[in-house]
């Protein structure tokens, strides 16, 4: 399992359950590292979607305590969802948020594709700063690249002690 996800200088990811930045390099780079996946999701995240709608072309799996919609998998706690997961090659599921999720899930991911933005989004949900943790590596950080005014670098994150899912 993997994570994705954009974040600030202060490792912000949020604001107003929304996205700080519009940045169109960065949702291809999502949308086509996602496309027919399986993404695994909080309740708001979903919400936060247009229409509150799932992602297309992907099997979206929701970590709710409230079943959700017909056209999304629930599960109600982290024993249903890694059963679930269990179905699909591990390089296939990717955390796509929010916050709680990351907080919960980054330690079983093996890897973390982060998008820094060289800003600050005055984000008020934040995600643990995988520089400062000991089971993270940066393993790939690209050029830095402008995006929408903003400048941003792709980087690869590695966790050299996944949990067992």
């Amino acid at each position: 399992m993997k994570a994705i996800f954009h974040a600030d200088k202060k490792w912000g990811i949020g604001k107003g359950n929304g996205l700080m930045f519009s940045l169109p390099k960065d949702m291809k780079f999502f949308r086509e590292t996602t496309a027919g996946k399986t993404v695994v999701m909080g309740l708001n995240t979903l919400r936060s979607f247009p229409g509150g709608k799932p992602l297309k072309n992907r099997v979206n799996i929701v970590l709710s305590p409230e079943d959700v919609a017909e056209d999304v998998v629930t599960v109600h706690n982290l024993e249903e969802l890694f059963e679930k997961i269990r179905k699909y090659p591990a390089d296939d599921v990717f955390v796509i948020g929010g916050a709680s999720v990351y907080r919960e899930l980054l330690p079983y991911c093996t890897e973390a594709l982060v998008t820094k933005v060289d800003a600050d989004g005055g984000a008020d949900v934040f995600v643990p700063n995988l520089d400062e943790d000991d089971n993270f590596e940066l393993a790939f950080e690209s050029e830095p690249e402008e995006d929408n005014g903003y400048a941003i670098k792709f980087c690869t994150y590695r966790n050299f002690a996944p949990r067992a899912l």
